[in-house]
């Protein structure tokens, strides 16, 4: 996600300072090179020498006449990013005054000038962030380009984004908007259809598969809603679902303002009549199962013009999945269809194939990098 991408990061004296050193671990796990900066009250709290074991850079604790801060943000700098993580408030009103006694507003300043991008962290206590003059700092700044990655508001206190946050806004920064202006809408994960109030009939999809295609789509400039059954994310607006008939009904209902659809989800073929109480064990059951709507054929039928990605699992071979693929793909009129083998349901790995009307493409690897091809394809197709 950020492979060759140089990340200056920033670091000032909130407690969250502490979370620098796995933050740094988890950008150049992403691919990134990082170099740290650090105020004297961030030094307070973590060792110079711990974000330099993260980075394995030497870390700027000062501005010296070697102009650290434009050799790193200036116009021909080294920096593709400026990360501030975290940012006090301190930090946050000195950059919107452009204040610069410290290495990281000074390296703030200068990227701003230079026209660097910024990614700004806040942390701090939660009547600090609700302070008038820190929220006026935040828009001003806000409305010079820089992006900030909302913190977590938990125990009163406004804490520092989660690493995947952070690194996924980092990503937004530095990746070609090529999804910039469009709505597109996923749908992830499994749906599960009630047999009583205890037991369900679902499958084993995990929906890795669908937040990730989301997640590359926010990272290319698109507005994101996320459809399943699962927890918020930060890339993504969420509409929480459990059944086939609730995923129909909210994706029929947010496409209405979409450019794309991405049907990623595992979405249950058969649904049954609910029993109203639990279900006796140890007695022999016979259930009625009733197909569900196909959501793909239902959107298509309500919105004929709305660019559609489908998905088709398969177990028999790649023969089978191509066919299987290339039936869906006439019935709907979809852009392409992503084939998959079931069997690797549930797995980081994934072997796909990419079908078109006018032929296929293979592709073997990551389900991050599945989401950022599939989203890579989509902003061609849109295009």
């Amino acid at each position: 996600m950020l492979e060759g991408v140089n990340v200056a990061l920033g670091v000032s004296g909130s407690i969250a300072a502490v979370k620098v050193v796995e933050l740094a671990h988890e950008l150049r796990r992403q691919g990134a090179n990082v170099r740290g900066v650090m105020t004297e009250s961030a030094q307070g709290i973590i060792h110079p020498w711990a974000v330099e074991f993260a980075t394995e850079n030497d870390v700027v604790t000062e501005i010296t006449g070697r102009v650290e801060h434009v050799e790193l943000c200036g116009r021909d700098g080294w920096a593709d990013v400026l990360l501030l993580a975290p940012a006090t408030a301190n930090t946050v009103g000195k950059i919107a005054g452009a204040v610069d006694d410290t290495p990281v507003t000074t390296c703030a300043t200068t990227a701003l000038g230079a026209d660097v991008p910024v990614v700004v962290a806040p942390a701090m206590h939660e009547p600090m962030y609700d302070h008038p003059g820190v929220l006026d700092a935040i828009d001003r700044v806000e409305s010079w380009g820089v992006q900030f990655v909302d913190p977590r508001i938990e125990e009163g206190k406004a804490k520092i984004a989660t690493e995947e946050a952070i690194v996924t806004d980092v990503a937004r920064a530095t990746t070609e908007q090529t999804l910039a202006g469009r709505h597109v809408v996923v749908t992830a994960g499994a749906t599960s259809e009630s047999i009583d109030p205890i037991r369900v009939l679902t499958n084993r999809s995990s929906g890795r598969t669908g937040r990730e295609v989301a997640r590359a789509c926010y990272v290319r400039g698109a507005d994101v809603t996320l459809v399943h059954d699962g927890d918020d994310v930060p890339y993504a607006d969420v509409v929480p679902v459990e059944t086939s008939a609730e995923m129909l009904d909210a994706v029929l209902s947010v496409a209405a303002n979409a450019d794309a659809l991405v049907s990623a989800a595992a979405i249950s073929d058969y649904t049954v009549e609910t029993a109203a109480e639990k279900l006796r064990s140890g007695e022999p059951r016979t259930l009625e199962l009733e197909p569900t709507p196909k959501l793909i054929d239902s959107v298509r039928e309500e919105y004929p013009d709305l660019a559609i990605v489908g998905f088709k699992a398969e177990t028999s071979g790649d023969e089978a999945m191509v066919a299987a693929a290339r039936k869906i793909l006439d019935r709907a009129n979809l852009s392409f269809v992503v084939a998959n083998d079931a069997s690797v349901m549930g797995q980081a790995e994934t072997r796909t194939l990419f079908v078109r009307p006018e032929g296929m493409a293979e592709f073997a690897g990551s389900k991050d990098a599945l989401g950022g091809r599939i989203a890579a394809e989509l902003a061609a197709e849109l295009r």
